[in-house]
């Protein structure tokens, strides 16, 4: 008899610890696995898991699981309605079942493939607000016996603890996610700053688009700020309180790209030691911001063209489609008629994602906007350096609005941010500021040429003088640039740029 009283005591002690986790610990996965690994050893079970419902598509996920299977048995998927777990999720009523071999309702498929034999198992659905978002489920007894009608009452109250715990940091997500909303959304509004006609034009069209299910892509130079457009586009979304996803798609390798859209399944590739989730999974019922668009690969456009399409893809090394609502956004500073017209960019893609079109002006043709960015920008930088009241000269002011800025609004932010770090702290001079010419002359403009030629040689003279500011190092002039330094190196290959300054 004592020992029954001890082992409930200890029960009652272990529910009044994980109650008090309940509260204080909002990593969600760290939180189910203390309350799953408690759970079975108060139930003396042997294995235990806790799946997910995927409401939309009508399927449990394993989220977390203990055992000597916990981790071979996330592989797998169950359907409403199919096996135990299926019927409990279905239903909303609990099941014990003391010998699986005798109950037409178990669904031994998933035992068999991994080798577990399975004997008594309960199940319970786990509710938040009337609503079931999954199951928990404990398998066989330690003692080789089986559950009976007294362990349901345990295992309601384990079931209301993961309900409570996955309610409480859905919450506390909600809530870190509405701040960071706000912060981007006072964000945004600061981000793009002007007054030119060109800005306010912009600012309009992105605000009109924003209510539709549109694709949109976003036209115009390097610099000129084209995904704070489509920043200020998702914040004006009816998906503003979900993720904005955004992907350079020059930074990376074909096969990289495709394993951080797509995402992979376990063993889909040497090293692919589990399931990846892909951004387009990522971004379901969310927005995905796909940044220079251009330098996609044939290969690549036609997966995308389908995802658009059809809605559905499949992971790397996967054969199970899976659905995905998501609004696409795109950018490149190519022309994409010209690419089109060489067979670089597949046209029907082009219409896939011009279904609204959004230039961005350079900064030389909003030569208005420079006195407002450049004061923006020195008050974000004199904060850090821990000024006051830093003012710009009048000539320096002059000596910026006559500069044709051919890195557009990123090379005025670099060259305000290097005059705050190298002036005097009271004031900007010109002599401050890293402009090497006052206005580019036609003598030093590369004509007679295609024009492909030329921008080839701007990006080449480009990222020598940002080498050379750097002294070589790849990685600060990449950050610079705000590039990522493997295509940094890629570039310095394609236009055989010397290398005897690196110093990496």
């Amino acid at each position: 008899m004592s020992t029954v009283i001890d082992k409930r005591e200890y029960s009652i002690n272990r529910l009044k610890d994980i109650s008090s986790w309940v509260s204080s610990v909002h990593d969600l996965n760290q939180l189910l696995e203390l309350i799953l690994e408690s759970g079975t050893r108060i139930m003396h079970a042997k294995a235990s898991s806790l799946l997910f419902l995927d409401e939309k598509k009508r399927k449990l996920y394993f989220k977390v699981a203990t055992g000597l299977k916990k981790e071979e048995i996330k592989q797998f998927e169950i359907n409403m309605g199919q096996g135990i777990a299926g019927l409990v999720a279905q239903t909303g009523k609990p099941i014990l079942i003391e010998d699986v071999s005798k109950d037409k309702r178990w669904e031994r498929s998933i035992s068999e493939k991994m080798g577990y034999k399975t004997k008594s198992i309960v199940c319970s659905p786990m509710m938040v607000e009337n609503r079931i978002i999954g199951v928990i489920q404990f398998i066989n007894k330690a003692d080789g016996s089986s559950f009976q009608h007294s362990d349901l009452d345990l295992l309601t109250v384990f079931a209301d603890l993961a309900a409570l715990a996955i309610g409480n940091a859905r919450k506390f997500q909600l809530v870190e996610r509405e701040n960071r909303t706000l912060k981007e959304d006072l964000g945004a509004t600061r981000e793009i700053i002007g007054e030119s006609q060109a800005i306010r034009s912009v600012v309009s069209e992105a605000l009109r688009v924003a209510d539709s299910q549109a694709s949109t892509l976003i036209m115009g130079e390097s610099g000129t700020g084209k995904e704070l457009v489509a920043r200020l586009i998702h914040q004006a979304s009816p998906r503003k309180e979900r993720h904005l996803v955004t992907i350079n798609c020059a930074a990376m390798p074909e096969s990289l790209l495709e394993d951080e859209l797509f995402g992979h399944e376990k063993g889909a590739f040497t090293g692919a030691i589990g399931q990846k989730i892909g951004k387009f999974e990522f971004a379901d019922e969310s927005t995905i911001f796909l940044d220079e668009i251009a330098e996609m690969s044939q290969t690549m456009q036609a997966k995308l063209l389908r995802v658009l399409q059809d809605g559905i893809f499949y992971r790397v090394g996967g054969n199970i489609p899976i659905s995905v609502d998501i609004r696409v956004m795109a950018a490149t500073n190519q022309n994409i008629v010209e690419e089109i017209k060489k067979g670089n960019f597949r046209k029907d893609l082009y219409y896939r994602l011009n279904v609204v079109e959004i230039h961005m002006p350079p900064l030389r043709e909003r030569k208005e906007d420079i006195l407002l960015l450049a004061r923006h920008f020195v008050d974000v930088f004199q904060r850090e350096k821990g000024y006051v009241n830093l003012e710009i000269s009048p000539e320096a002011m002059s000596k910026m609005t006559q500069y044709e800025w051919p890195g557009n609004i990123r090379e005025l932010k670099n060259a305000i941010e290097r005059a705050v770090v190298m002036g005097n702290g009271r004031q900007i001079l010109p002599r401050d500021l890293p402009i090497l010419q006052e206005k580019a002359s036609l003598d030093s403009v590369p004509v007679g040429i295609p024009l492909k030629d030329a921008v080839d040689e701007f990006k080449k003279r480009f990222i020598e003088a940002n080498l050379k500011m750097t002294g070589g190092n790849q990685s600060k002039a990449a950050g610079i640039m705000e590039i990522q330094r493997t295509y940094l190196s890629r570039l310095i290959s394609r236009y055989a740029i010397k290398r005897k300054n690196d110093i990496e």
